[in-house]
């Protein structure tokens, strides 16, 4: 049985059987997938791990003599170290073949990619040798750079969901924003340390307020991941630029030469947002509004206020959903921020007519009898 999706081996899983009787390839494939099915749960499903492309093709090879049939087994996969070391184990809580009695025992879980750094690395020893008796002038420079290149590069735990990070987000009114801990890996060794990784699909809250604070970065793998993480930051953060890795590359695997391009392209949210949205019509709005709006460009504060016009209130847009939650009478909210589908259903509750911000996130489910305008769109 196999997957017609092409597994990223991380490990490979090697165990030996010993069967009394005879039996063929399919029986024992059978037996690794009937005998482990239902053990933990859909999600450490053999069948279900291979159609996800998380688990390889099974390989078996064996021979049967004198009534018994020996062989191995090796299973290629993708998952972590612990999802891995649980299908290795279930491996051995097989003990039937077809209708023979069967004893299976882990050999070892083979790391596909210390076998593929120790490679690298014995080869890299070559070449530095070679290199160095032709250029021996610099062979200390060159040690020194290959080590510099080795070397770990300690990332640090930013925020309550622990996302990677390098040491310089506090201190630093610009931060680079990429997907992964690796990426924040090779941009650390690269000399950049104020950046951050959204570590998953779904932008966390640290990211959200980290929009709001700082200048904004967002540099993205050049793949279709990228486009959906690009996607998900338009609708709920407030980027100020987006920079992509050169098509079909990912960010953890760039040059420093290729990571300064790309950053020196990046390119303001707003041209991203203008080729997405069509050009609006100016709305006309009361003046206190559209002055409202101009004084509160790149303040972060939002102000309230009632039928008449007249100001309620003005407070943090970090406490603007909170706020409004406790408000009564507030008929237009006008904001330095991002529209999100949140702040909309609670202004819906609270019979609010307008909400005017710097931008409205996609994919808002608007209310019929609720305008939501930004900044650019309204006139006095």
């Amino acid at each position: 049985m196999g997957s017609s999706q092409t597994v990223t081996v991380k490990y490979v899983i090697r165990a030996k059987f010993e069967v009394e009787g005879v039996v063929e390839k399919p029986d024992v494939i059978g037996a690794v997938f009937g005998q482990t099915e239902g053990l933990f749960g859909s999600e450490l499903d053999l069948r279900e791990l291979q159609k996800s492309g998380r688990i390889g093709r099974i390989e078996i090879e064996l021979k049967s003599e004198k009534d018994k049939t020996i062989g191995k087994i090796s299973i290629p996969t993708s998952l972590d170290r612990v999802s891995t070391s649980i299908i290795a184990a279930s491996l051995e809580s097989i003990n039937r073949v077809g209708p023979c009695s069967a004893v299976v025992t882990l050999e070892k879980v083979e790391d596909v990619r210390d076998a593929r750094r120790r490679a690298i690395i014995d080869r890299a020893k070559k070449i530095l040798q070679e290199w160095t008796i032709e250029t021996l002038p610099s062979t200390e420079e060159i040690f020194r750079e290959v080590s510099e290149i080795l070397r770990a590069v300690k990332v640090e735990k930013y925020g309550p969901e622990g996302l990677p990070a390098g040491p310089n987000i506090e201190g630093t009114k610009e931060i680079i924003l990429v997907e992964g801990r690796a990426d924040v890996i090779n941009l650390s060794r690269n000399g950049i340390d104020n950046v951050i990784a959204v570590d998953g699909a779904k932008i966390p809250e640290t990211i959200i307020k980290l929009c709001r604070e700082k200048e904004v970065t967002a540099l993205l793998d050049g793949d279709r991941g990228g486009d959906l993480i690009l996607k998900e930051l338009l609708q709920v953060a407030d980027i100020k630029y987006v920079a992509r890795a050169p098509r079909g590359k990912e960010v953890e695997e760039l040059s420093f030469k290729q990571i300064s391009t790309a950053l020196h392209k990046r390119v303001p949210i707003g041209k991203i947002k203008g080729k997405r949205f069509r050009k609006r019509q100016k709305i006309l709005v009361p003046k206190q509004v559209v002055e409202t709006a101009k004084g509160l460009e790149g303040t972060l504060e939002a102000v309230l206020f009632n039928e008449k016009m007249k100001q309620i209130e003005k407070l943090p847009v970090s406490g603007l959903a909170e706020r409004l939650q406790q408000t009564e009478g507030v008929d237009t909210v006008v904001f330095d921020g991002v529209i999100t589908q949140r702040l909309v259903d609670i202004a819906n509750e609270k019979n609010v007519q307008y909400i005017v911000a710097a931008r409205v996130s996609e994919a808002i489910k608007q209310p019929l009898r609720m305008r939501l305008l930004t900044f650019a769109d309204i006139t006095d």
